[in-house]
């Protein structure tokens, strides 16, 4: 009997629904004197039970974004991965007042879980800092994408790995919820075709479904998406795949500047390099494009990143 296939809209409804936070009561005494607010939120399970780093990311800009003035949006968060989160206990978001300027805000949020014995406490799983403008005007310039196919002539993630019977099969293609779709060749199942020699990578990329929510969850989404390619490029040069016997990665840091807000509902070209890779470290450099072509987000990340015999 063949698996049901979640409806899109359900799937993406299920994300909107993880972003939005709890509020929690903060207890001054167990509080510092700049904490403002807590919240608390669940985790949608990924194959093998771990916690997805993006998930983390979206429902911490979700949690600063609540406590900033009316008008001011994100433009710019650094997340520091401190420890893997466990999907069977909710995730509790404290945020800190760092500064409320006349045009910027700045905020710090922990995101922490019950440690995993009784001495170990509360532990810290994310640390992230952001920072928020009132919108403003000023000069302007912008780096054009380059030319890439158009995303509805391009296969689809359930298209690419269909009739692969895998639980990781599964959820990339009928699970996600945002649409991945490769311009370079996907490296799911096999290296890069070009044995190495690739040094960028292409994806549009868009929630699967049409999202109603306000400007916050927008961005939160896209932290949330910015999150599942950035290890490819590094795969691609070294020539591997996702399915490289072996293979071990985890994110140790990722940051995000917003130059231009926009839907996330909508297609954006995520083309992604990585510059560097050695200590066991690689590190990865990415540029988000609205289907206009003008830059709307730049994005690093810094991953641990091992292989069998390397």
């Amino acid at each position: 009997m063949s698996t049901p296939v979640p409806d899109p809209s359900a799937v993406v409804a299920g994300l909107v629904d993880l972003l939005d936070l709890r509020p929690l009561e903060v207890d001054p005494a167990l509080s510092a004197p700049t904490t403002v607010a807590a919240f608390e939120g669940d985790s949608n399970p990924q194959p093998g039970g771990h916690v997805f780093g993006g998930q983390v990311m979206g429902q911490a800009v979700t949690a600063v974004g609540r406590t900033t003035p009316e008008g001011r949006r994100i433009h710019s968060m650094y997340s520091y991965f401190l420890a893997p989160g466990d999907p069977q206990h909710p995730i509790r978001f404290q945020v800190d007042a760092l500064r409320d300027g006349g045009s910027f805000s700045v905020r710090r949020v922990l995101a922490t879980q019950p440690g995993r014995t009784a001495d170990e406490g509360e532990r810290t799983i994310l640390a992230m800092t952001a920072s928020f403008q009132e919108e403003q005007d000023g000069l302007e310039h912008s780096e054009h994408a380059p030319e890439a196919p158009d995303p509805d002539g391009l296969p689809t993630t359930a298209e690419v790995l269909a009739g692969i019977d895998h639980p990781v099969a599964r959820y990339w293609s009928t699970q996600r919820p945002i649409d991945i779709r490769h311009v370079t060749d996907p490296i799911y199942l096999r290296p890069d075709a070009n044995g190495g020699a690739s040094d960028t990578q292409m994806v549009w990329m868009r929630t699967l479904a049409p999202v109603a929510a306000d400007a916050l969850v927008h961005d939160a989404i896209l932290a949330f998406a910015s999150d599942y390619t950035p290890f490819e490029p590094i795969l691609r040069r070294q020539g591997l795949s996702w399915m490289t016997p072996g293979l071990k990665m985890a994110t140790i840091d990722h940051a995000i500047w917003w130059h231009r807000h926009v839907r996330a509902d909508e297609w954006l070209l995520y083309v992604q390099r990585s510059p560097s890779a050695a200590g066991g470290r690689g590190l990865t450099h990415g540029q988000v494009f609205d289907r206009a072509g003008d830059l709307v987000a730049t994005v690093t990340q810094e991953g641990m990143i091992r292989a069998r015999g390397a």
